[in-house]
C-alpha cells in the first residue's frame, strides 16, 4: 500500500530534492569551471605537439596526467620552468616519472 504524505510533508521533500540537485548542479560547475582553468593553463604551459601527447596519455593514465599538469601548473606559477614545454621536454619529463628502479633482493 503506498503511504499518504500530507502536503506538508510533500513540500519538504520536494525541497530537500530541489536543495540537492541545485548542490550537484553548483558542484558540476564548479568541476567545469576548474577543467576549463587547467586546459587554459596547458594552452599557455604546453606546446600543441605536448599537449596532444598528454591528451593521449590521459586515454590510458588519467590520474598520471591529472598530478603532472597540477606539477606543470605549479612549476609553471613559480617560474622553475621555461615555457611553452615542448614535446621532446614533455618526454623527458615523462621519462623520469615514469622511470621505475628494479630493486633485488639477494638472499644470502
Amino acid at each position: 500500500m503506498a503511504e499518504d504524505f500530507s502536503d506538508e510533508e510533500l513540500e519538504r521533500l520536494k525541497a530537500r530534492k530541489m536543495a540537492e540537485l541545485r548542490k550537484k548542479m553548483e558542484e558540476e560547475e564548479e568541476r567545469l569551471r576548474r577543467e576549463a582553468e587547467r586546459q587554459a593553463a596547458m594552452r599557455v604551459i604546453l606546446t600543441p605537439e605536448a599537449r596532444q601527447r598528454l591528451a593521449n596519455l590521459r586515454l590510458i593514465k588519467p590520474e598520471l596526467v591529472a598530478q603532472l599538469e597540477e606539477q606543470l601548473i605549479q612549476l609553471a606559477n613559480s617560474g622553475r620552468v621555461r615555457l611553452p614545454i615542448t614535446d621532446d621536454e614533455l618526454k623527458a619529463i615523462l621519462s623520469k616519472l615514469t622511470s621505475r628502479r628494479s630493486i633485488r633482493i639477494r638472499r644470502l
